[in-house]
This record gives structure tokens, C-alpha cells and sequence, in this order.
């Protein structure tokens, strides 16, 4: 049995009833993770949320204006530490879906001769089996935070994770797997990490161990996000503009289309790679000076005109200036052979792959843009007229993720059927989240029409055969959460 000696449950359902489990860890409340802590020494508990992409999305990677609203779904980590240098994690993956992983490890696995291991060599070690592909999310926290924090664990940690953000559909349930093992490793090893260090270090974890070239928004938004808001930020690498209240009237849901996301995916992949080309051949047509790639190293671009991000082109400049140029598409090689590489950490030009360059590149030109304009409108968003200039620009950002090559038959049914049932139903304006091809779809609308949001997934269930999961609600972010001590309670 535990009681809190620090921090609060700040009223949420999900964090007391693990808090209850944990207490009854031993009695089987919890089968998978019976024997897995030590009753005797205490836990820290963490909560992330996953996030609803409302406007943004993949032009993260190129320096956009994002605005993201954490969602009620979170994973809850329990950690202790461990005299043992052994890290065991147990993930129970939302305790009611009877799905459980296992994983242990020395943390010397994480070392060779006295230093830490190369993040090359940690993803091989998690990608050559597919049975421990799922802890590097969680394992990674310990590698990164000894590669750029040299931190040296003496010790090990015992962990379980709970989490009931859904996998694959879109709403960033590895970024709340990473934040909130993250939040919890600092907190019982007496880490400092400030917010934005927290999922700059999150954000390493994704494309430097696990090798998924994700931008930062996902990671920001599960640490610094607050409940009922949309966080504005401006990816430059990770700059909070503020929060946005969404007002009272309106109400933001997710539905999902069955149809998996992955942002390690060919396309996603594809899509950046183009729209990092596109940048490099901007800066050529530009004259700003480039600095050749070193071994395994991305270019560098001296660029006081554009600070580095495509985002910061204008959408006029664009298609005055650039757009001509830019080729259809461009052959890995033709493009290596020419410009030598792009400015991308998370991921490298294939000289044997063919890559879209100008509608990539375009995207997040105009993405930013809409971004801005969306984020100005939801100020005054009173009146029917506001809220069909909001659902037009979700409207033409869907149309541009299309156009990229990230659409999907389910996502696009979806938007398809909210566009019907329309303003005359309260419904304003829907698009494809996050790395798009699959996953879920953000829908805006009056907040009395849920009926009209259990409507479009009554029709796509007969249509499909497939229920779509409605994402309703919010809930604060890691930071505001902070983190539970739990300590054992005195007999009697």
C-alpha cells in the first residue's frame, strides 16, 4: 500500500485508478507487473497526453506555426529505481486491452568502453528484433540522457507504463510513451530539465533511437499543453507563441479511420525528404553560402534570409521566386550528385529512390500561412462566418496533405461526410493530423454537435464495417502534472 508524499492526482480518473492498482499491485490488481517493484521503497508517477493536430501538422519539420490540443487519452508510468543496473520495463498498453510487453536490459548494453554507445548502434540493437523494437521509446530516455547529459547510472529503474493512447491512429501515442518516461527518469534521478529541454530530449529519443524522423510539435505539446487549449508553437526549433482557449461555443474531436499511421513510414519519410531538397535548392537558387556534408552529417546552410526554416519562405516569394524551378520530381542520385545532401538530421537522401520535390516542398509554405491565419480567426471566432473561414482552412490543408501524397480513402471519407453534414449540423471544417496516410481526422464544430460527430461515424461504420474511436476532451500536460511521489504506508 503507498501514500502521496508529494505532488497530486489534480482530479484525474486515470491517475487514481493506477494509483489504486499500484496499491494492489501485489494482490494481482495488476497480473503483468506483480513482483515488479520493491513494496518497501518508493515510486514516482508521471502522466503524458497524446495530442489532436488541429492545424500544422508535418510542416513542423520545416519550421511551421503549429497549434495542438492535448487529448483526455495519456500514458502513466510508474518508475523505481534500482540497485541493480538493470532497466525492466513493463508495458500494459491501457490495462483493459489485455495486451502486455516485457523488456529487460543491463544498462551496460548501453556502453562499450566506458562511453555511450552510438545512437547508430542502439537502434540496430532495437531494430533487430522485433520483439524489443517498443522499449526503445522507453529504454531511449536512459541513452540520450547519457550522450547529451552525461549522466552516468549507477543504478537501474524499474518501470510501468499504462497508457490508453492508441497506437497507430495518428495522435502521438510515442511522444506520451517518451515524455512521460522521460519526466519520470528525471524525477527519480534528480534530473533539472526544463520544459522545452524535456522534449528536445523526448524528440531524440524518437528519430535518434528509434529512428522515426518526427519533428518537435508532438513532444511539446505533451509537456507543455493544457487542458481545453490549443498550443501555439512556432517550430523554429520550439518556440511557445502562447495558448489559445478554444472558446466555449466551438469543440474539437478526433475520429479515427482505422487505417494505421506510422511517421516512420515510406511516405511521411518521402515527403520530407522532398521538402528538405526543396530547401537546399532554394538556398542554391538564393546564393546563400553552403558548407559541404561531412561524413554522415547533414549540410549547413549560412541563411540570415530564411533562418534555416522553409517555413519562413512566403507563400508570394514561393511561387514568384522559386516554384518554377523546383523539379516535379528528383532522383536520389541527381539530386546527391548536384547539391551533395540537405540539411536533415532525421533522415538521409536514397541516391536509389525517386522523391516529390516542389508539392512537398510547397506545403509548408503555405501550411504556415494557413497556420497563422487559423490562429488569428480562432480570436474572433464568434459569429457562423468565422467559423466557416477556420473549417476552410482545415478544409485546404487536408486538400494539401493530399496533394503531398499522405491522404488515405478512410481519412478522406471522413472529411468527405463531415463537409456534408456541414455548418447546417455544426459541423465547420475537418483534416488529416499528424504524418498523415491513415490515423485520425481533427473535426471542428459547434459544441452542441456531438450528435452530428456520432452521425459521420454511424455512416462510416456502415459503409466501412469499422467503428471509428471518437477523441473527445482534453487534459493538462506533463509539465503542469509534474510528477507523484508515492511512498509506502505505515502499517495500521
Amino acid at each position: 500500500m503507498y501514500t502521496i508524499a508529494d505532488g497530486s492526482t489534480h482530479g484525474l480518473a486515470d491517475v487514481e485508478t493506477l494509483l489504486d492498482a499500484l496499491s494492489a499491485i501485489e494482490h494481482g490488481a495488476i497480473p503483468e507487473a506483480r513482483g515488479l517493484f520493491d513494496p518497501a521503497a518508493e515510486l514516482v508517477v508521471t502522466r503524458a497526453p497524446g495530442r489532436l493536430d488541429v492545424m500544422g501538422g508535418i510542416a513542423d519539420y520545416s519550421g511551421s506555426l503549429v497549434l495542438e490540443m492535448p487529448i483526455r487519452e495519456a500514458a502513466r508510468v510508474a518508475l523505481q529505481r534500482s540497485a541493480e543496473r538493470m532497466l525492466h520495463i513493463v508495458s500494459v498498453g491501457g490495462r483493459d486491452t489485455g495486451r502486455c510487453s516485457t523488456f529487460a536490459m543491463p544498462l551496460a548494453r548501453f556502453e562499450a568502453d566506458g562511453r555511450p554507445i552510438t545512437y547508430g548502434d542502439a537502434r540496430k540493437y532495437f531494430q533487430t528484433d522485433a520483439a524489443r523494437h517498443w522499449a526503445a521509446y522507453a529504454a531511449g530516455a536512459f541513452l540520450v540522457l547519457m550522450r547529451e547529459r552525461e549522466m552516468r547510472f549507477n543504478e537501474g529503474a524499474r518501470v510501468l507504463v499504462d497508457s490508453d493512447v492508441p497506437e497507430g491512429k495518428g495522435v502521438s501515442s510515442s511522444a506520451a510513451l517518451e515524455v512521460a518516461v522521460m519526466r519520470a527518469v528525471a524525477a527519480a534521478f534528480d534530473i533539472p530539465l526544463t520544459p522545452r529541454d524535456l522534449a528536445l530530449l523526448c524528440q531524440a529519443v524518437e528519430n535518434r533511437v528509434v529512428g522515426a524522423p518526427c519533428g518537435v510539435m508532438d513532444q511539446m505539446t505533451s509537456v507543455l499543453g493544457r487542458a481545453d487549449h490549443l498550443l501555439m508553437l512556432l517550430c523554429q526549433p520550439a518556440e511557445v507563441q502562447g495558448l489559445a482557449a478554444v472558446p466555449d461555443a466551438l469543440a474539437l474531436w478526433g475520429l479515427d479511420c482505422g487505417l494505421r499511421h506510422a511517421v516512420s513510414g515510406d511516405a511521411y519519410g518521402a515527403v520530407r525528404v522532398g521538402a528538405f531538397m526543396g530547401y537546399r535548392i532554394i538556398a542554391d537558387i538564393a546564393g546563400l553560402a553552403v558548407e559541404p556534408a561531412g561524413e554522415d552529417e547533414p549540410v549547413r546552410i549560412v541563411d540570415p534570409v530564411y533562418r534555416g526554416y522553409l517555413a519562413n519562405v512566403t507563400p508570394r516569394m514561393f511561387e514568384e521566386r522559386f516554384a518554377s524551378h523546383l523539379p516535379e520530381r528528383m532522383s536520389g542520385r541527381e539530386f546527391l550528385d548536384r547539391y551533395s545532401g540537405t540539411t536533415d538530421h532525421a533522415t538521409r537522401v536514397d541516391p536509389e529512390l525517386t522523391y516529390p520535390v516542389r508539392v512537398p516542398t510547397a506545403h509548408p509554405i503555405h501550411e504556415h500561412d494557413r497556420t497563422r491565419a487559423f490562429a488569428e480567426i480562432l480570436h474572433e471566432a464568434r459569429g457562423e462566418d468565422t467559423l466557416r473561414r477556420l473549417g476552410e482552412l482545415m478544409y485546404l490543408s487536408h486538400a494539401s496533405y493530399s496533394a503531398c501524397g499522405l491522404g488515405s480513402t478512410g481519412t478522406d471519407r471522413l472529411v468527405d461526410l463531415v463537409q456534408s453534414a456541414g455548418p447546417q449540423r455544426g459541423l465547420f471544417g475537418a483534416k488529416i493530423t499528424g504524418g498523415g496516410s491513415g490515423g485520425t481526422v481533427a473535426v471542428l464544430g459547434r459544441r452542441d454537435a456531438r450528435p452530428a460527430i456520432e452521425a459521420v461515424a454511424d455512416t462510416y461504420q456502415r459503409e466501412t464495417g469499422y467503428r471509428p474511436h471518437l477523441f473527445s476532451g482534453s487534459s493538462p500536460g506533463a509539465e503542469t502534472f509534474g510528477h507523484i511521489t508515492l511512498i509506502p504506508r505505515a502499517p495500521g
